[in-house]
């Protein structure tokens, strides 16, 4: 199963058809992906699940209806276990971008967390789940395909949020700072922290 996001609501891939309610199925084959986001983002609805036919293709037939972005980010921890969250659009967020060409993705997550923040020394210490996202640019529906890696550093200089990339705020929090500051987050990134 897999789970990509339009906003807070879900589009869940799956093999079983279970009876609706408060979402819908879809054929995944025939499914009009634009319809399926205008419901999500404009009914009641709390998730739609696209149903296929294999599990191990259902990723791969979902990412050939809509243009991909790549990206690469963040879960900074640094010496005190402090997690690195920035403040964009009005939420909480962890750093990430797009990456770059004849960039590996490791080195874009690192880029990025560096020009988002102004943090340094950063070093991948494992990889974490790939997240999946809906986003709009231009009048256009695209899916943000991130990679994310726990990262490590003991840096202890000013942070800087990148203004010119929307961020306001760049901090460092703890347990429970983390814990409230996903109160205003997005769900894939609930599920990183």
């Amino acid at each position: 199963m897999h789970c990509i996001f339009v906003n807070h609501k879900p589009i869940i891939l799956t093999t079983e058809v279970s009876k609706e309610h408060n979402f819908k199925n879809y054929l995944l084959s025939t499914v009009n992906i634009g319809k399926v986001i205008k419901e999500l983002n404009t009914t009641s609805l709390e998730e739609v699940r696209l149903i296929g036919k294999k599990e191990d293709n259902l990723l791969s037939k979902f990412l050939k209806k809509l243009p991909n972005v790549i990206a690469g980010g963040g879960k900074v921890i640094n010496d005190d276990g402090d997690v690195l969250f920035i403040f964009r659009n009005g939420k909480w967020d962890l750093p990430k971008g797009k990456a770059e060409r004849k960039e590996s993705i490791e080195e874009t997550a690192l880029r990025e967390v560096e020009e988002e923040t102004g943090v340094s020394g950063l070093s991948i210490t494992k990889p974490l789940e790939t997240t999946y996202h809906i986003f709009k640019r231009n009048g256009k529906h695209k899916i943000k395909i991130t990679y994310w890696f726990e990262m490590k550093t003991s840096f202890s200089g000013g942070l800087m949020p990148q203004e010119n990339e929307g961020i306001t705020k760049v901090a460092w929090l703890n347990a429970k700072a983390s814990q409230e500051a996903l109160d205003n987050s997005y769900a894939n990134i609930k599920s990183l922290i």
